[in-house]
């Protein structure tokens, strides 16, 4: 698509227009696999056949790192003279908009899959094997994950429509409550000890996951508590938006188990806890030990590019609508994806985002790759630094911050 803003302006062509189209493929992956589940069932490949039911993972964890290695950074911003134009041009909302349907249409596909006794059908004897349920169900919690995403997106918009489209997309992961803790939370308290989902330097994914998980639903729950008191209305009023987002989750899997039957019950909490735990990684490493300063008021430094971990890779970047051009978003946070920029002054990831997040689940690989990222990044004083409590005084001492 090329913008000509004015016969006298500078004529750019966004080169990714066609390619946010990729967004879909994680949402209609279970459903592209099935005809090749066929065919190799019909050549009695029955065992090989149901590694495809992994694909989510298999994503997640090879192909796109593969990609995002074989074509590097994406390096195209978009120039002040389109950005207007650019954020108006609703094609680029209606291409998350169609990840919704293709979203629900494969978890029900998915929820049919893994309870089914007869999928003769499909090739094979009876039903699926337990492995291959398995990595049905954490496939569907990929898509639950980057569907986190897609809310995430569209949650930062205040076009009403594009709110009830983020709480619908995740209901899916019944983590409806992020609408609010994100927004409010967050993005408030972004890279200071009191954030739940801002990482510390030298904590592990494993603590930092159940902080952020729990420390964000209580915080969310805090904020609309408060919202309401001000309207002078109950904590448990309909308008509660936490509660009206885990309603959605709660009418979603109370139907599907209605018709598919209890069976379904660890497909539900499997693709639930995987999708999540996708999505706290992904804040696990976006700000890790990264710290706004103290003013002489007592007050934090405003949020700056310094503040969050960016990630320019092209492939990455498409499968998650510029998430990695972090800095930008926590500088703007209601642009849309598609004018977001990679910026001067972030400190940035060694590779993309998907590469990473099966690294933070290896701590000392981990925290190889990244801490002294972090003490480069503050110029060798790590006091600076957003630390772990427990760690804190060990930490001090192993970098010489203190006699």
């Amino acid at each position: 698509m090329t913008a000509g803003l004015s016969p006298d302006t500078m004529v750019w062509q966004d080169k990714k227009r066609y390619l946010w189209l990729m967004g879909l493929i994680v949402p209609t992956l279970l459903l592209a696999i099935l005809p090749i589940v066929w065919a190799m069932n019909q050549f009695g490949w029955t065992s090989a056949s149901q590694v495809l039911f992994w694909i989510g993972p298999i994503l997640l964890y090879v192909l796109l790192p593969a990609l995002d290695l074989r074509y590097g950074s994406d390096g195209q911003n978009p120039p002040e003279e389109v950005m207007e134009w650019l954020e108006n041009d609703k094609y680029y909302r209606y291409c998350t908009y169609l990840f919704i349907p293709f979203q629900y249409l494969s978890v029900v596909v998915g929820a049919y899959l893994f309870t089914a006794s007869d999928l003769s059908w499909l090739g094979y004897d009876g039903s699926l094997s337990w492995p291959a349920r398995i990595g049905l169900a954490l496939s569907v919690g990929a898509l639950g994950g980057v569907g986190i995403n897609t809310a995430h997106e569209m949650g930062h918009k205040k076009d009403s429509l594009e709110r009830w489209l983020s709480k619908i997309t995740l209901a899916q992961t019944g983590y409806g409550h992020f609408y609010i803790e994100h927004n409010r939370g967050h993005h408030v308290r972004v890279a200071t000890p009191e954030d739940p989902a801002s990482s510390r330097f030298g904590e592990t994914f494993w603590e930092f996951l159940p902080r952020s998980v729990f420390g964000s639903l209580r915080s969310a729950w805090r904020l609309e508590a408060q919202r309401l008191r001000r309207q002078n209305k109950s904590v448990w009023h309909p308008s509660n938006d936490v509660l009206n987002a885990w309603l959605m989750s709660v009418v979603l899997w109370g139907v599907l188990i209605a018709v598919f039957g209890p069976a379904l019950i660890p497909f539900v909490i499997i693709q639930a806890v995987y999708g999540f735990s996708l999505l706290e990684s992904v804040n696990y490493l976006e700000h890790y030990g990264l710290l706004r300063q103290t003013n002489a008021n007592g007050r934090y430094e405003r949020c700056t590019p310094e503040h969050s971990w960016n990630s320019d890779h092209l492939v990455t970047n498409l499968f998650l609508y510029h998430l990695q051009r972090h800095s930008d978003h926590h500088a703007n946070p209601t642009r849309r994806y598609q004018t977001l920029r990679s910026m001067d002054g972030a400190p940035n990831l060694p590779s993309g985002y998907a590469s990473l997040i099966g690294l933070t689940y290896f701590p000392p690989l981990w925290r190889r790759l990244m801490d002294h990222r972090v003490l480069e990044h503050y110029d060798g004083d790590i006091t600076r630094a957003n630390l772990q409590p427990r760690l804190r005084e060990k930490i001090l001492v192993r970098y010489g911050a203190v006699a």
